[in-house]
């Protein structure tokens, strides 16, 4: 019997294969390390993509990830899913959470996953010869069936899934800075057209 180590998903004959050791090396390289968060990263997003039954690559850009931190967890999700900032198909909302919500963009369907609070004294039982806490959670996280080491939520989206993706070449001038507005980010005030800093929702102030 297959495991998890020897192949990825393969309930569609049209669904790319990837190993998840191939998937973790990609992860390390862009990293410069391996690490359980990555791992955690990896399955979750090989996970997400079976759930929704979407096949990868993703070049038709159906899938859509929303992950709730960034760091190496981060780049575990990206190699998994094929889904990338810069194509705009993974999205960062801060929460400080290790999870990750995937959304079918064609039907609205949605899934968010979040690994479980018992899986990291679970994974040192699985391994309990490592030689620490973290090689135990490196090891033991690549094994672990699904059911021990993700809670599975379905979910709807609070924000406007059209919104979030908007409509290529939109564009807009802020009426206050005069800066250029992308991706329908705009924000009317008192018929008034904002970039988001000038209508007060600014992470930077001038010095």
């Amino acid at each position: 019997m297959a495991t998890l180590t020897d192949t990825v998903w393969i309930e569609a004959p049209s669904t790319y294969v990837r190993s998840l050791s191939d998937l973790l090396s990609e992860s390390a390289s862009r990293h410069k390390h391996l690490c359980p968060r990555q791992v955690l990263g990896a399955r979750l997003g090989l996970l997400g993509v079976q759930l929704l039954g979407i096949d990868l690559p993703n070049v038709d850009k159906r899938l859509l990830v929303i992950i709730e931190t960034d760091g190496c967890f981060a780049d575990g999700v990206s190699v998994a899913t094929d889904c990338t900032i810069g194509a705009r198909t993974l999205r960062v909302i801060d929460h400080g959470k290790i999870a990750a919500t995937f959304v079918d963009t064609q039907t609205g369907r949605a899934v968010r996953i979040v690994p479980r609070h018992e899986s990291r004294a679970l994974a040192q039982q699985v391994v309990p010869q490592a030689q620490s806490r973290w090689h135990a959670q490196l090891e033991a996280y690549q094994i672990m069936p699904d059911d021990e080491l993700f809670t599975v939520q379905p979910v709807e989206l609070t924000l406007s899934l059209e919104k979030l993706l908007s409509k290529p070449g939109r564009k807009a001038i802020c009426d206050a800075c005069g800066e250029e507005i992308i991706n329908e980010r705009e924000v009317t005030q008192e018929h008034r057209t904002l970039c988001r800093a000038c209508a007060g929702d600014s992470y930077w102030q001038l010095r």
